[in-house]
């Protein structure tokens, strides 16, 4: 199911040199689908891939590239397949793949998975309490599981630490809705989860973010 840019507001389809536009709208939202079911591998912990969020980098409001370079999303703006880590509220780090060309500052936030290797090591990190399903069930919860922090911000995900193994094929089945709490550009579906999957997270809209846009349903 594809979805156009001119569902954001206008402000954010305008724009000079670049300020105002957005990334690579087709490579964002088809990197994210690609990445559902994929594997993540750090520190003795393997995580499968089941719920990501696109983040489209320079003229999406949601994103931390909306408004260009920082010195916190500047991993954004370079090559791809890195990892953007970044601390949410001062204490949940939270891990994204770096997507499209270099410059378009597009990501792919990873917010949910099932352990499939490791998991003794991942209960030890997430605490024995934990139910299995639940180990990598949101996005700081995911990189607690993996072991990642602030120092694996830009690590290639080609390895040696990291290590990022695509699926062989699209996954069966697919659902999408709108990202978990972002208060701008709140009803773009660009969440996508393996349909069914145990591990999802459930949606959380942001009181900031308003009423859903009725025109999508």
């Amino acid at each position: 199911m594809n979805h156009r840019w001119d569902s954001l507001p206008k402000s954010t389809n305008r724009g000079r040199g670049g300020r105002g536009r957005l990334g690579d709208v087709d490579t964002v939202e088809t990197e994210a689908r690609a990445l559902l079911g994929a594997t993540l591998t750090h520190d003795g912990v393997s995580v499968r891939i089941t719920e990501v969020e696109a983040y489209g980098g320079v003229g999406d409001p949601a994103s931390h590239a909306a408004r260009g370079p920082t010195p916190r999303s500047a991993i954004m703006f370079g090559p791809p397949d890195v990892l953007y880590v970044y601390l949410s509220y001062g204490m949940h780090h939270c891990a994204n793949v770096v997507v499209g060309k270099d410059g378009d500052a597009s990501a792919v936030l990873l917010r949910a998975g099932e352990v499939v290797a490791g998991i003794e090591l991942a209960r030890i990190r997430r605490g024995t309490d934990v139910p299995d399903v639940r180990l990598a069930r949101g996005p700081a919860n995911l990189t607690r599981a993996l072991g990642l922090a602030l120092a694996h911000n830009g690590a290639a995900l080609a390895g040696p630490e990291v290590v990022l193994r695509r699926p062989a094929g699209p996954a069966a089945a697919v659902s999408c809705g709108p990202r978990v709490g972002v208060s701008q550009a709140a009803d773009v579906p660009w969440r996508f989860w393996l349909t069914g999957d145990p591990t999802v997270s459930a949606y959380r809209r942001s009181p900031r973010a308003g009423t859903p846009d009725a025109a999508r349903g």
